[in-house]
């Protein structure tokens, strides 16, 4: 099988206890170059890798020492690009939800579904209803994160989400043009709901202005999204205020 290319990235960044990044990229066509980012969870040992982005040889040998990689995650229809290649090379199990249609490949052998089993300890998982394509988030708890025990106030845990919820600090291994494009269709440097993704992948707008009520429930302070940047803190007030921003 012929896999995609790795495309820049960085080399994986641990943002929790138990919790990494990689930012990376995808590219679309010939002259647009955007942010794309992995989170990897580790637990006992084992990896679970979300989001996948393929990474060079470098980014390989240092995946490798955090630990055996056992699982491949995709939380939304369109990041799967990468997905073969790494179940492939790790002949690792593949969680997916089961009514995407944008690609077919690899063969599903856990689904995903909510309030059942995930590959690491006390998560949740999180399934948007009203869209044309499922879509997940996940919630990962202090106990996972090391949170627990840190700073008053902290005691929180991570939010893990594909396109729904998205923060931008910066774009990462994003091309000039994209960077000026961006801004202009909704991508501002800031925790957003995207205004293409409603338009694209909502099927009731009513129907997941509830469903993000629900995410808000959840109770996280920190944020990874399947582009842009790491939120460290505050990150479920960022997101009620792009809440309150889209639906007011």
């Amino acid at each position: 099988m012929t896999y995609p290319s790795a495309l820049p990235h960085d080399l994986p960044k641990q943002i929790a206890e138990n919790v990494f990044v990689v930012h990376g990229c995808v590219k679309p066509n010939a002259v647009v170059r955007f942010s794309r980012n992995m989170a990897i969870v580790r637990d006992k040992g084992e990896l679970t890798l979300i989001n996948p982005v393929r990474m060079d040889e470098a980014g390989l040998v240092e995946l490798d020492k955090l630990g055996k990689v056992a699982h491949v995650m995709r939380l939304v229809p369109s990041h799967g690009m990468d997905d073969p290649f790494y179940v492939d090379r790790y002949d690792a199990e593949f969680w997916s939800l089961e009514d995407g249609t944008i690609y077919n490949e690899p063969k599903i052998t856990q689904p995903l579904i909510e309030g059942g089993a995930l590959p690491f300890s006390n998560a949740k998982l999180f399934v948007f209803k009203h869209l044309h394509q499922s879509e997940a988030a996940i919630f990962l708890p202090p106990s996972l994160t090391g949170e627990e025990g840190s700073e008053k106030g902290r005691e929180k845990g991570l939010l893990l989400t594909g396109d729904a919820v998205q923060s931008y600090a910066s774009y990462p291994h994003t091309n000039w043009l994209a960077r000026k494009v961006l801004p202009l269709i909704g991508f501002t440097q800031e925790t957003i709901i995207p205004k293409m993704w409603i338009k694209m992948a909502v099927e009731d707008q009513e129907g997941i202005k509830a469903e993000l009520k629900r995410l808000l429930e959840l109770d996280f302070d920190q944020l990874l999204a399947g582009h842009g940047t790491f939120v460290e803190k505050n990150a479920r007030a960022e997101v009620q205020r792009a809440f309150d921003n889209k639906f007011s």
